[in-house]
C-alpha cells in the first residue's frame, strides 16, 4: 500500500512501504552474503562476491527502493526503476488502472506507475469491507423501524441500540491503491487545463552504469574460470 507524504515544494509522494521493506533486507542479505565472500573467500571467489554485489545492488535498489511518484499542482513525476518521467498534467490524457496503474500521455504512450501496484487482493479485501459495511447499514435501518424492543426503546440484538456503532458511511471502501489513483484524477482534473510543458524523460544511468559493470565483470570472471 503506498504511503504518502507531503515535501517542502508540495509535492504529494507515494511509494510502497511494502516494496521498501522488501528492498531493505534483499539488500541487507546481498551484502551479508557478498561481504562474507569478500573477506572470507579465497581465489576467484572474493571477485565474484564482489561483482555480484555490484550488479544486484542496484538492481535490487531500482525496483523495490527507487520507484516512487510525485504530484503537484503543475506536473506529474513518474520514478520508475530506470526512467524518470516529467509530465505537466496538460500533456496527460488520462490516469488508467488496468492490470497496473498507468499514465497515458496525449501522444497515446503509456507509462507504468511502479510505485503504484495494482492489488487484486487488496481490492478484494476492500470489496467485502463494502460489502459488511452496506449489511450493517441495512441492520440498523431495520432495528430502528421494527418497533421497541424488549428494553423499551432499545432494540435487541439485531438492532441499533444502546452502545452501537453506525457504520461509517462517509464512502466506499476503497484499495489503498485506487485511493493514490483517485488523488491523482483529482490533481489532473483540477489542473490539466493550466499546467502545460513538455514531457521529459531521464534515464536513470546511476542505476544502469554499476549494473552494467557488475554484469561485464561477472561474465568475464566465468568466461575464464
Amino acid at each position: 500500500m503506498p504511503a504518502t507524504e507531503e515535501s517542502a515544494a508540495k509535492d504529494r509522494i507515494y511509494r510502497s512501504p511494502l516494496g521498501m521493506v522488501g528492498g531493505l533486507l534483499l539488500c541487507l542479505v546481498i551484502c551479508w552474503l557478498g561481504g562474507d565472500a569478500l573477506f572470507q573467500g579465497h581465489g576467484r571467489t572474493p571477485w565474484l562476491g564482489l561483482a555480484g554485489m555490484v550488479l544486484l545492488l542496484p538492481l535490487v535498489i531500482a525496483f523495490t527502493l527507487r520507484p516512487a511518484v510525485f504530484a503537484n499542482e503543475d506536473r506529474l513525476r513518474v520514478r520508475n526503476p530506470f526512467r524518470v518521467i516529467t509530465l505537466p498534467w496538460g500533456q496527460v490524457a488520462a490516469l488508467r488502472s488496468r492490470f497496473s496503474n498507468e499514465v497515458v500521455a496525449d501522444s497515446g504512450t503509456t507509462y507504468q506507475l511502479w510505485a503504484v501496484p495494482v492489488s487484486l487482493r487488496a481490492r478484494k479485501r476492500a470489496a467485502r469491507k463494502q460489502a459488511r459495511m452496506e449489511t450493517d447499514a441495512a441492520r440498523g435501518r431495520t432495528g430502528r423501524s421494527g418497533g421497541l424492543g424488549a428494553f423499551g426503546g432499545f432494540s435487541g440484538l439485531g438492532g441499533a441500540g444502546l452502545g452501537a456503532v453506525a457504520p461509517d458511511l462517509s464512502g466506499p471502501a476503497r484499495a489503498e491503491t485506487d485511493k493514490v489513483m483517485d488523488d491523482l484524477r483529482d490533481l489532473h482534473d483540477g489542473h490539466s487545463g493550466t499546467a502545460e510543458g513538455e514531457i521529459t524523460i531521464r534515464w536513470a544511468y546511476e542505476i544502469l552504469a554499476p549494473a552494467l559493470v557488475g554484469a561485464i565483470t561477472l561474465a568475464i570472471l566465468l568466461a575464464t574460470g
